[in-house]
């Protein structure tokens, strides 16, 4: 009775290390992806920065990972091109020259 109680709890013991070993392994792909799709995003910002701070000279800016459309009295809809998308509303003063983020979202396709 002793050796079959012993067995059983051996057993359980290797099906709850087996179980453990599967949770590790998915938490370190999740963390992986996790970092990964969090390099993409702040590229995809980065890309974003750059072509408000260049949006004064547009034909540089079109064929450079963004999409730039005007949304009428100075406002400007300004969209990268790839994954993940990220698309902001900018504001470009006349006087100034200088672009003001009214607001951004991330594009699901």
């Amino acid at each position: 009775m002793i050796i079959a109680w012993v067995i059983s709890l051996l057993v359980l013991l290797a099906t709850t290390l087996g179980h453990m070993e599967s949770l590790l392994t998915l938490e370190t792909i999740a963390l992986g992806a996790i970092e990964q799709s969090h390099k993409q995003f702040i590229a995809a910002e980065k890309l974003l920065l750059d072509c408000e701070k260049r949006l004064s000279n547009i034909a540089v800016i079109e064929g450079d990972g963004c999409h730039i459309q005007s949304s009428g009295k100075n406002l400007w809809l300004i969209s990268t091109k790839g994954k993940p998308s990220i698309e902001a509303l900018v504001f470009m003063d006349d006087k100034t020259h200088i672009p003001t983020r009214l607001n951004w979202r991330q594009k699901f396709d």
